[in-house]
């Protein structure tokens, strides 16, 4: 029996290699030497590397070439872009939309939605989502920013001159925000299971990361025959039970809303304005999703994709950048009282905090960006090439996965000169306008672009306000303990340790 298993898995992994020999065939990249572009060739030993050290590896090689590579693991071999010229030609194209095979293996856990759909579906949900992230809409999520970073002071307050690990409580004020500003939902209605929700996509995204190591884990049925694909199942029940209460608890207080609403104006031409009335307390995507689906635009199914999608983009990501600017303004105390300085002066001793007041908090905004460059929540992005793409010369052929490693175009010195310096002037107007375009990708660039950026920046925006002001934010990590592992987002092995002190 066991020499029928081996037998059947060596059989299994000789048929997965043919059917992606185009992958590792070296006659399409005949076109150039390893003189003009590295070939990176580690073969399997990258397969027992751990996430620590396949991030150390690709960090090694973009400082030692300081140009795109190839990178084979295994069978597959990869483009990995580490110059902003090199990214606008993938993400300035209308043809090369389609994301990589990360992106595919995501898929049991948010099927299709706007994050890995592709094609006409991808077109349709995008379009049918922007009108969520109107500058308006924003406004009204101003008030709700401003009561989860209130909720957000109460906690820190009770940890007050502690050493505090800062993840846990950065992915509850996200999870908690994005819940009851897009979805229309307060957590708190919801019992504990937000809390499960955060703690299985930590496990989520190391069983992603462990699958995209092995390269054998990714013919389906060997990584169901090994017990991954069951794990899996079980990490994913709970949060997707956690998304459809969402959806459920919001569709109830929809579906009451409108009908109070046409019995106040019954009339059949003004389909428009019920759906305003609706949503005229807070907006939510979360409605612009059920109007939709009244509107024969998107089904249950659809529903669920784009909650699960939001749900995990809209905390997980927030709450990395939340972190590292926390993080990084405790070892830069003379920033911190900068920007204290900029709130009293913006504010005049107000405590309300208005959507003009945020847009005016220039050294704020110049902080964030400058803390996305060094560690950017979504630290690369994958494409498949839709065609043949020639690169300084170089044939990438159709079906090639390229890797935009953000990280390390962030650090490029050519832009970015002492790249490792926390220096928010990098970001004054006559700075950035004389950088590549794509040299920034903290939220992507082209048409895929983070269609969440601004709300993500008016709720980091607030949050910071209301922690400055109330805080002396004070180091305990160091940034020589800072270690980096592969993962979806940007994430450290250890935790990130910092100490809040009372202002008064």
């Amino acid at each position: 029996m066991f020499f029928l298993i081996i037998a059947t898995l060596l059989l299994i992994t000789i048929i997965y290699l043919w059917n992606n020999r185009h992958f590792f065939n070296r006659d399409i990249y005949k076109n150039f030497s390893d003189n003009d572009v590295p070939w990176i060739k580690n073969g399997f030993s990258i397969a027992f590397f751990n996430p620590v050290e396949i991030f150390q590896l690709v960090r090694t090689i973009a400082k030692k070439y300081q140009k795109s590579y190839h990178l084979t693991i295994f069978a597959n071999t990869d483009y990995f872009i580490v110059k902003a010229k090199d990214a606008e030609k993938i993400l300035s194209s209308s043809k090369h939309l389609e994301k990589g095979l990360i992106y595919e293996l995501l898929h049991p856990f948010l099927k299709t939605g706007l994050l890995t759909s592709a094609g006409e579906k991808w077109h349709q949900r995008r379009k049918m989502l922007t009108p969520a992230f109107h500058f308006n809409i924003l406004r009204e999520f101003c008030e709700i920013f401003k009561e989860e970073s209130d909720r957000l002071v109460e906690v820190i307050k009770s940890q007050k001159g502690k050493e505090v690990n800062i993840i846990p409580i950065s992915t509850q004020f996200t999870l908690n925000t994005i819940c009851e500003s897009a979805m229309g939902v307060k957590l708190s209605n919801l019992g504990n299971t937000g809390n499960k929700y955060r703690d299985n996509i930590y496990l989520i995204g190391e069983l992603l990361v462990q699958r995209i190591l092995k390269p054998w884990l990714l013919v389906d049925i060997i990584y169901k025959l090994l017990g991954y694909s069951y794990q899996l199942e079980q990490l994913l029940r709970p949060v997707h039970e956690f998304t459809q209460t969402i959806i459920k608890s919001r569709r109830n207080e929809y579906l009451l809303k409108k009908l109070e609403t046409q019995d106040l104006n019954n009339n059949e031409n003004d389909k428009e304005n019920i759906y305003l009335s609706s949503k005229k307390k807070r907006a939510a995507m979360m409605d612009t999703l059920l109007q939709a689906q009244s509107d024969g635009l998107i089904d249950d199914e659809g529903i669920i994709e784009e909650t699960d999608t939001f749900t995990f983009e809209g905390h997980d990501t927030t709450s990395v950048g939340m972190t590292f600017v926390l993080f990084l303004l405790s070892h830069h105390p003379e920033v911190q009282e900068k920007i204290f300085q900029e709130i009293k002066d913006i504010t005049d001793g107000r405590d309300e905090l208005s959507l003009d007041d945020l847009n005016k908090m220039n050294l704020m905004e110049r902080v964030l960006k400058e803390s996305l460059r060094l560690y950017p929540p979504v630290h690369f992005i994958a494409r498949k090439l839709s065609d043949d793409l020639y690169n300084d010369g170089i044939l990438l052929k159709k079906d090639t996965i390229v890797n935009i490693m953000i990280f390390d175009i962030h650090r490029d010195p050519e832009y970015f000169p002492e790249p490792e310096k926390f220096d928010p002037d990098r970001f004054l107007p006559e700075n950035f306008e004389k950088r590549h375009n794509f040299a920034y990708l903290a939220f992507s660039a082209g048409m895929r672009n983070c269609i969440g950026q601004r709300f993500a920046m008016l709720e980091l925006k607030t949050m910071l306000t209301k922690i400055v002001l109330n805080f002396k934010i004070l180091p305990v990590t160091s940034f020589d303990e800072l270690i980096f592992k592969g993962d979806i987002v940007l994430r450290t092995q250890n935790p990130i340790i910092i100490k809040f002190m009372s202002r008064n």
